[in-house]
């Protein structure tokens, strides 16, 4: 089981299976999330996440026109996940966006090297691809 949680430790994540699918996004979306160039995360499935805590959730049209909410710590700020959801709010899809830079263990990150990265056009020029991994322009079809 990874386990991790956002920097003052209020939200904790546990996450019992194995993700979809490890990925990067240059999206300029996930740079605004974050304060950085891009975010990695896992693909993973509802029914094997375990949220405690009360993470704050903002609702946002993302580049790609999908209805997005992004779940953060109310209180440091801490990027936990998102989840794409239909017009009414509700999860759409039955996964979920996990921020991996929370899980405690770095062996969780290590195992999970990223195998696709999406919007590729908004990666820095100075930054290479990711060896092996998929590549993009845009957000992928759900079964990517």
């Amino acid at each position: 089981m990874a386990v991790g949680g956002c920097f003052c430790g209020n939200v904790r994540v546990e996450y019992s299976g194995q993700p979809i699918k490890a990925a990067l996004c240059h999206c300029i979306d996930c740079r605004k999330l974050t304060g950085t160039l891009f975010t990695y995360s896992f693909i993973v499935k509802n029914t094997d996440l375990k949220v405690t805590g009360s993470p704050k959730e903002v609702p946002k049209t993302a580049d790609s026109g999908n209805y997005i909410k992004n779940y953060f710590c109310p209180d440091c700020g801490t990027p936990l996940y998102g989840m794409r959801v239909n017009s009414d709010g509700a999860a759409a899809d039955g996964v979920t966006v996990l921020r991996a830079g929370i899980f405690d263990d770095l062996e969780v990150l290590n195992e999970h090297k990223a195998e696709l990265e999406i919007y590729v056009d908004g990666r820095v020029n100075w930054l290479t691809a990711v060896e092996g991994a998929d590549e993009c322009v845009g957000m992928p079809p759900p079964s990517s």
